[in-house]
């Protein structure tokens, strides 16, 4: 592997961690929106609608440089990847483009439409992990045969594989499990006290499930692709680390609150250590990975783009990011910050 490849790799590694995160907190509003549409005197919905309403469009952005970003650096890569992800990856953008136009007219429709749009786009959010999920069991091998030359994915064998259902299972449980937390921490800051118990709750329930999911995903790996486990265990520490992370994020939710120590939670500190969780289990699952994009017939040097265009446009990235990333931190401030819009009720 050479530097600038292992660069563009990393490069692509952090758009796709970025957007996961902000995506299944994302996808996990729309969904909690649809739970609790019927319980008012919660005003869950409205918290989830309040998170939902900005973010959404700001998610897709992640979505869209990791599809350049790949294009960009590893074009040889990126024809195979995008021949084998072909039907995954269709029904994907469908999926999207029906969550992402419903929530559209969401802003402009009569109310009787309302829940309607609410049942579409949070039934949408909740499949769209676990099928997004799904591509980094096929990069494992196991699924893939090429036939006259081209390679074709074997979709009988991805579902009939545990692991595949494990990958899943984890991307449905992060995702409520992370939006639940950011739910809470939301309520927390719109003093929100009943939606805050209720978000609290469910990030209770969902934070051991997820752990167990992700459990079963090393069981299943190690029959299914043994090569990964193998070299996943060379970063132990790292995973440790995160389950020690995900010990100190529920902790966090049974200490008594700075602002009124008659109420348990600490919701930020739990965000916080959630995410730090996950990056570190990202981190040795994508080092254990390399140097294949795609096992075993594609590693990160065989697709990389020429050297010269990718100077020139790793330079572009960061240019874009300087100019866009104090916008993106200004957004959150006042998105997390702002009296107004937190302290606005469900019209």
């Amino acid at each position: 592997m050479t530097t600038d490849a292992l660069l563009a790799i990393t490069v692509v590694w952090g758009f796709v961690f970025i957007y996961a995160v902000m995506a299944t907190m994302d996808f996990g509003a729309g969904f909690w929106s649809m739970v609790y549409i019927n319980k008012e005197r919660t005003n869950a919905t409205n918290i989830a609608n309040r998170y939902l309403s900005p973010t959404w469009e700001v998610t897709n952005v992640f979505i869209v440089a990791i599809v350049v970003a790949l294009f960009s650096f590893f074009p040889g890569a990126t024809f195979i990847l995008g021949t084998v992800l072909l039907i995954p990856g269709s029904i994907i953008l469908l999926l999207l483009a029906i969550r992402s136009g419903f929530l559209v007219f969401s802003h402009y429709s009569k109310s009787g439409y309302g829940k309607l749009l609410t049942y579409v786009s949070g039934i949408s959010g909740f499949i769209i992990p676990a099928i997004l999920l799904l591509v980094l069991p096929i990069t494992h091998g196991g699924f893939i045969e090429v036939i006259d030359g081209a390679h074709q994915l074997q979709l009988d064998k991805l579902f009939t594989s545990p692991n595949a259902y494990a990958f899943s299972g984890f991307a449905i449980t992060s995702t409520l499990f992370l939006s639940s937390l950011l739910l809470s921490d939301y309520s927390n800051v719109a003093n929100e006290p009943e939606a805050y118990k209720v978000y609290r709750r469910d990030a209770l329930i969902l934070g051991p499930l997820s752990l167990v999911m992700g459990f079963l995903i090393m069981l299943t790996l190690r029959n299914e692709a043994n090569w990964l486990y193998t070299n996943m265990m060379e970063y132990l520490p790292f995973l440790i680390g995160s389950v020690a992370m995900f010990v100190i994020a529920g902790g966090a939710l049974f200490l008594p609150s700075q602002k009124d120590k008659r109420k348990l939670g600490r919701p930020r500190l739990a965000v916080v250590a959630v995410v730090i969780q996950y990056f570190l289990a990202s981190y040795a699952y994508g080092r254990a990975h390399l140097p294949y994009m795609l096992y075993p017939d594609v590693t990160i040097q065989d697709g990389f783009t020429h050297p010269n265009t990718f100077h020139a446009v790793f330079i572009t990235y960061i240019v874009g990011f300087l100019i866009l990333f104090p916008g993106f931190f200004y957004f959150w401030r006042l998105f997390m910050k702002d009296k107004r819009y937190l302290d606005q009720k469900e019209s």
